[in-house]
């Protein structure tokens, strides 16, 4: 068992950053969906564009010829550093297609980092891919404060909604990073992830997917 639990500190990503490297490098070596299983945890969700269990989705998915690459930019983190938000750039360089992606990763007490919940959206103009990722981290302190903050925002009906439904609500274990999503009736979707601050908590994301277009009858 130490044994077992040393290789596995050894071999872990660390980071949730450097499980996001991990993920499209093995996006490349062993396929593009069967990566997204690997990584995934079995309450995963993905956008469809309605929610949908990611591992019921992607059971039955073949793996295109060509793998999606992505690179993370920015990276939001709790304050324990068990949880995190990466966003950043994709590009299908086959398909001459870009876009942005963004992902909850929690860290398993296994100590293995897995995702939770993925989405993203194309872009018309191509992203730059980073040099090096952007952290910012979540403060510590100020522990009632944030609890009574955290009643309030978990009071609202649309963060009580169990995925994969109409919106999700996702903290870290620590509550000091809160992850949100909504998605309307025609697909229209919206993602915000706030960090405690030590006296509030401030989005530090809020992306907008807007519905996808009606598609044309044959």
């Amino acid at each position: 068992m130490i044994l077992a639990s040393l290789l596995l500190a050894t071999t872990a990503p660390a980071s949730a950053i450097d499980a996001e490297r991990a993920f499209a490098a093995d996006a490349q070596k062993i396929g593009q969906w069967t990566a997204f299983r690997k990584w995934a945890d079995p309450t995963a969700v993905m956008f469809d564009p309605q929610a949908v269990w990611a591992l019921e989705f992607l059971k039955d998915r073949k793996d295109p010829p060509r793998s999606v690459e992505w690179w993370p930019a920015k990276s939001f983190v709790s304050c324990d550093g068990r949880t995190a938000v990466n966003t950043g750039p994709w590009r299908i360089e086959a398909a001459k297609a870009d876009g942005y992606f963004t992902t909850l990763w929690m860290k398993q007490p296994s100590g293995e980092w897995r995702w939770t919940v993925d989405g993203g959206d194309s872009v018309a103009t191509p992203l730059a891919k980073p040099a090096k990722p952007v952290v910012r981290a979540a403060a510590c302190g100020n522990r009632a404060l944030r609890a009574r903050q955290i009643a309030r925002i978990y009071a609202n009906p649309i963060n009580r909604t169990a995925p994969p439904g109409d919106s999700g609500y996702q903290r870290s274990a620590d509550g000091t990073l809160l992850y949100n999503w909504t998605v309307a009736s025609d697909g229209m979707r919206r993602t915000r992830v706030q960090l405690w601050t030590g006296r509030g908590f401030a989005t530090v994301l809020d992306q907008k997917v807007a519905a996808p277009r009606p598609r044309q009858a044959t």
